[in-house]
């Protein structure tokens, strides 16, 4: 695995990662002129799309298919400087019929305990919390 960032001007880089380029800049406050997202929105994205696949390919391999479902990554900046995640909360929404809540928190404890690789490292620096909503009803709070 290997990132390359390229100074564009200003506090903007282009990104690129396996083949892909994308723009990464600085708050304006710090001379940016938001041509791409923050390195650490990226990180909670980066946190977020691994557990998201780790738990739908756990799902599957139980024949459970959602009729939809997304994790939400969410977190405060410490206040003093370097400024990083405070606490980080993952909220799992699943929507569909037939979701058994024995399996929904088997895969995603599954992908927070043994599978997630961005949850491993993150976890070293931050607590990780989450919660399960099933058709718009928290089923699982502060679980993790």
């Amino acid at each position: 695995m290997q990132s390359t960032v390229t100074w564009s001007g200003g506090m903007a880089f282009d990104t690129e990662l396996d083949g892909f380029h994308f723009a990464i800049d600085a708050d304006a406050e710090f001379g940016g002129h938001d041509k791409g997202p923050r390195p650490k929105g990226l990180a909670l994205s980066s946190l977020a799309g691994c557990t998201g696949m780790d738990v739908i390919s756990i799902l599957g391999k139980m024949r459970i298919v959602p009729a939809s479902f997304s994790v939400e990554a969410r977190t405060e900046l410490t206040d003093e400087h370097p400024r990083v995640f405070r606490e980080v909360t993952l909220v799992y929404r699943f929507e569909g019929e037939s979701l058994p809540l024995d399996r929904l928190t088997r895969a995603i404890s599954l992908s927070q305990d043994r599978y997630c690789g961005v949850s491993a490292m993150l976890s070293k620096a931050t607590t990780i919390r989450w919660e399960l909503w099933v058709n718009g009803e928290q089923v699982a709070p502060d679980a993790g």
